[in-house]
């Protein structure tokens, strides 16, 4: 059940107010760098990334800023830690959004310095609150850097911000436990009626980080409760984009590109499966129609899933059936069964 909540701009992508779940992802380059960065983020762009998020540590990073933002091909958000001046300059830079993390900020007048800086430019503030940099004061009086802590916390921070009448705002509670991310990210989501930004913090690498991404944000966007997510990756953060993209249509939310699926092979496997699917979704990579193409491997479920997919494929020894819409299309030695696939998607309407 979708839990609807207020809607933030950030240069011009609604996040909240029931519009779709908003991929997001941030660059692991230098900012400094100007063109290793712009190109990630051109990189992230066509792979699906819908806002990109940038560190600004310091002042270099500060005067590579402007560069970027002429170039980028998305909506950018500066990460700001310790120096609230950096947030200011950001904003006054042109940045479409600021994310803080107000304990680390400093005084509140200093947080209230940057609230005014965004409120004069009308972009949004994200709210960040994470396990690992929880106020003393509260991991002692709740025991641990926990949920009831991030919730507690965070409660803190909304308030004041209410305070001084600011509601341009999204929020953020990363845990790197999935349990606990999930915990509070319910108790807020019944708390507050602002956007929610969902992820977890050092997720892990490639393979370890996409599952404890997934067990942690699937039951949450499955409840309606997220509006933008980021699967933190120790890896190329296109995979972050990508991985992003398999848990929304995997869960029905959005769909982008094709849905490339087959099965796990077996003794009763004929064919090279594994290579052949790796080949298939290396040649399909930038194709982005909205189709299911099975891949199987063998005679016994494989052309009843081959069938049931807009585009399938079953193999056998040596040759293949290629099917579409339901129809056997013809056999195909092994040799010639990328190339058909490949003609018979780009035929397919849409």
């Amino acid at each position: 059940m979708e839990k609807k909540t207020r809607a933030v701009s950030i240069g011009g992508v609604q996040i909240g107010g029931g519009a779709p779940v908003v991929v997001q992802s941030m660059t692991s380059t230098k900012t400094s760098h100007v063109e290793e960065t712009c190109t990630q983020i051109s990189r992230l762009a066509q792979n699906g990334c819908e806002i990109v998020r940038i560190a600004i540590p310091d002042q270099k990073a500060l005067e590579a800023l402007p560069e970027i933002l002429k170039t980028s091909p998305l909506p950018v958000i500066a990460d700001i830690h310790f120096d609230y001046n950096l947030a200011i300059e950001s904003i006054k830079a042109g940045v479409h959004g600021i994310r803080i993390n107000p304990g680390n900020i400093g005084s509140k007048k200093r947080v209230k310095a940057i609230i005014e800086a965004a409120g004069e430019k009308g972009i949004p503030i994200r709210i960040g609150v994470n396990s690992g940099s929880l106020p003393e004061e509260k991991i002692k009086e709740f025991g641990s850097p926990g949920s009831e802590a991030m919730v507690a916390t965070l409660s803190e921070y909304v308030r004041f911000f209410e305070d001084q009448k600011f509601f341009n705002i999204k929020l953020s509670l990363k845990s790197t436990s999935v349990l606990e991310t999930i915990t509070a990210n319910r108790e807020v989501a019944n708390l507050f009626p602002y956007p929610i930004h969902l992820g977890l913090t050092e997720a892990g690498t490639l393979r370890r980080g996409i599952v404890n991404s997934i067990a942690a944000l699937a039951p949450l966007l499955l409840e309606g409760i997220g509006d933008t997510i980021r699967i933190s990756l120790t890896e190329d953060p296109v995979e972050e984009v990508k991985a992003a993209w398999d848990l929304l249509r995997a869960l029905g939310l959005r769909r982008r590109g094709l849905n490339i699926y087959s099965c796990p092979t077996c003794g009763r496997c004929e064919i090279d499966l594994e290579k052949l699917v790796k080949e298939i979704e290396r040649v399909t990579e930038g194709i982005q129609k909205d189709l299911n193409i099975a891949v199987m491997g063998c005679p016994v479920n494989g052309p009843g899933e081959a069938k049931e997919a807009d585009i399938g494929l079953a193999g056998g020894k040596g040759y293949g059936v290629i099917f579409s819409k339901g129809k056997p299309i013809g056999n195909y030695p092994s040799d010639e069964l990328i190339g058909v696939l490949i003609e018979k998607i780009k035929e397919f309407p849409g």
